[in-house]
């Protein structure tokens, strides 16, 4: 597969222009990108975001339906038995801290906010438990206001495609905004943490089975070959990926699609 690597020199515009064209396929590789966190109030959303830190998706939404039947509101989790709270939220890992800081939240809120989740950044980072990554989660998904997550998979691919070279996640978030509209914000993320946790891994990323492979500067990193890449992919659509970048979708292995996306 020939590719055309972006110049070491590209210009800003250049640079603008890539990064729309990778918003643009990436919309076509990830048609399903949402957050994968399951909730249907700003709080639920809030208590899932604080538990999923170092933890996956899927263990926190098998603990939640309990946690939310048992804590509908903030009053509740202000006043929580923190024995009881602490055993709902251990298989989430650090179950201490984390119960500290969703009694801390459920107290904020209350006493701050009349239990209600506020809809704004500068409101949302000042609560415990939540930083500004939480809160643009929060603004984005609960309140339509676009937000970038800059995630552990968000910020690996914005290097290795080479669009920003910052390290701090909120110079991060800064530089990747001024590259796209801001409209598109929030589902740029969900559609680039849906591509590092299926296609773009950190160890071995699927290089032989990725649509970005001419908009890449980090083609290469992995398996360039296309069955040894197609190995590589994850997720219900594993196959549909393949096909979308030319691999023959059969390369795809069974345990790839029920596979959990890392």
């Amino acid at each position: 597969m020939t590719t055309s690597f972006p110049s070491l020199s590209e210009t800003d515009l250049g640079r603008k222009r890539r990064a729309r064209r990778i918003g643009r396929a990436l919309t076509d590789a990830h048609p399903d990108a949402h957050c994968e966190l399951d909730h249907s109030t700003a709080l639920e959303l809030a208590v899932a975001t604080i538990l999923s830190a170092q933890c996956t998706d899927k263990r926190v939404n098998e603990v939640t339906p309990k946690l939310f039947a048992r804590y509908p509101s903030a009053a509740d989790y202000a006043g929580a038995d923190r024995t009881e709270l602490e055993e709902l939220i251990w298989p989430t890992g650090f179950f201490r801290n984390k119960t500290d800081s969703l009694i801390k939240l459920g107290q904020a809120l209350v006493e701050r906010h009349d239990g209600q989740v506020p809809g704004t950044l500068a409101d949302l980072v000042t609560l415990p438990g939540i930083g500004r990554k939480t809160a643009n989660v929060i603004l984005g998904n609960a309140f339509g206001v676009p937000g970038i997550t800059v995630d552990t998979h968000f910020q690996r691919l914005v290097h290795r495609w080479r669009l920003t070279t910052e390290t701090d996640p909120v110079k991060i978030e800064h530089a990747i905004g001024a590259l796209f509209e801001k409209r598109d914000w929030t589902m740029l993320s969900h559609r680039v943490i849906f591509h590092g946790r299926r296609v773009c891994h950190a160890r071995k990323p699927a290089c032989g089975a990725c649509t970005l492979t001419k908009l890449c500067p980090a083609y290469g990193t992995g398996p360039t070959e296309p069955a040894a890449a197609a190995t590589l992919l994850k997720g219900p659509r594993a196959r549909d990926l393949a096909a979308a970048a030319g691999v023959d979708p059969e390369l795809v292995p069974a345990q790839a699609v029920v596979a959990e996306a890392p």
